[in-house]
C-alpha cells in the first residue's frame, strides 16, 4: 500500500479501535470509513474490516466475560443462525458500486446511532426466541456481506428493545461480532483467495488502541461527546460513498 495512505489509514484504524472496544465493539465501520475517506480500493476494505473486526473483537471479549457481564442465554440464540449467514454474506461479491452504496448506508445508520441520544436503559427481559433468530440471522447476513460483524446492529436493537442492559449488550455485541468476523472473513477467503499484505502490521496497531479500550469500557462506558465525534466521522464516510 502507498505510504501516503498506509500511515494515516495506520493512525485512524488504531482510534478506532481504542474508542470502539470500549463499547464492545469491534470497529469494522469505523475502519471501513477511514479506508472509504482514503479511497482504498473496494476489494481490500472487505477482508482488511473483517481482519481487524477479528482481533480487536477477541480483546473485547476477553474484558468484557473476565468483568463478568457476558450472558450466554441472550447470546446464543441471535449467534447460532448468525454464523452460517455471515459466511454467506462474506462469501458473495456485490458490483462495487452496489457494494458502495451498501456500505454508505450502513455507515449512515452507524452515524445516526452514534449521535442521536439513546433511549433510557430498560430493565432488560429475555426476547422470544423466534425474533431472536430471525435478527440473528439477518444481522449474520449483513454483517458478512458489508464486512462488518453486526455490533452496529445488535447492540442498539438489544437496548431499544429493553432485552439487555448496556454493559451486557456490549459483552454479548464483543462475542456475537467475534464469531460473525471469523465466519465472514473464512467466506471471503474462500472465494478470494487473498488477504492484504500490509494486514499484519495493521493488526498490530489495532491489537494496542483495542487493549487500550476494552480495559477502560469494560469498567465504564466513554463519554457521549467522543462518540457523537466518532459518528460525525461515520457520517462524513458514508456520504463520500454515496456521492462520490
Amino acid at each position: 500500500m502507498n505510504p501516503e495512505i498506509l500511515y494515516p489509514l495506520l493512525v485512524g484504524i488504531f482510534c478506532i479501535a481504542m474508542l470502539y472496544s470500549s463499547v464492545g465493539h469491534a470497529g469494522a465501520s469505523g475502519y471501513i470509513a477511514v479506508m472509504s475517506l482514503l479511497s482504498v480500493a473496494p476489494d481490500t476494505i472487505k477482508p482488511t474490516a473483517l481482519a481487524l473486526n477479528i482481533l480487536v473483537a477477541s480483546i473485547a471479549t476477553w474484558q468484557f466475560v473476565k468483568a463478568g457481564h457476558f450472558d450466554w442465554r441472550l447470546f446464543w440464540p441471535f449467534a447460532l443462525p448468525a454464523i452460517p449467514f455471515a459466511f454467506l454474506g462474506g462469501y458473495l461479491h456485490l458490483p462495487p458500486a452496489t457494494f458502495k452504496i451498501l456500505l454508505g448506508l450502513v455507515l449512515i445508520y452507524a452515524a445516526v446511532r452514534l449521535i442521536v441520544p439513546q433511549q433510557t436503559e430498560k430493565a432488560p427481559r429475555r426476547p422470544p426466541l423466534p425474533a431472536a433468530l430471525t435478527c440473528g440471522g439477518a444481522i449474520g447476513f449483513l454483517a458478512g456481506l458489508t464486512g462488518t460483524g453486526g455490533g452496529i446492529f445488535l447492540t442498539p436493537l438489544l437496548l431499544a428493545l429493553g432485552w439487555a442492559r448496556a454493559k451486557t449488550a456490549a459483552a454479548v455485541s464483543s462475542v456475537f461480532i467475534l464469531l460473525n468476523s471469523l465466519s465472514g472473513l473464512l467466506g471471503n477467503f474462500s472465494s478470494t483467495a487473498h488477504l492484504p499484505p500490509d494486514l499484519p502490521l495493521m493488526l498490530t496497531i489495532v491489537a494496542f488502541g483495542g487493549l487500550i479500550g476494552a480495559h477502560a469500557g469494560s469498567h465504564r462506558l466513554p463519554a457521549t461527546t467522543i462518540k457523537r465525534l466518532l459518528g460525525v466521522v461515520l457520517a462524513i464516510a458514508g456520504a463520500k460513498l454515496l456521492l462520490f
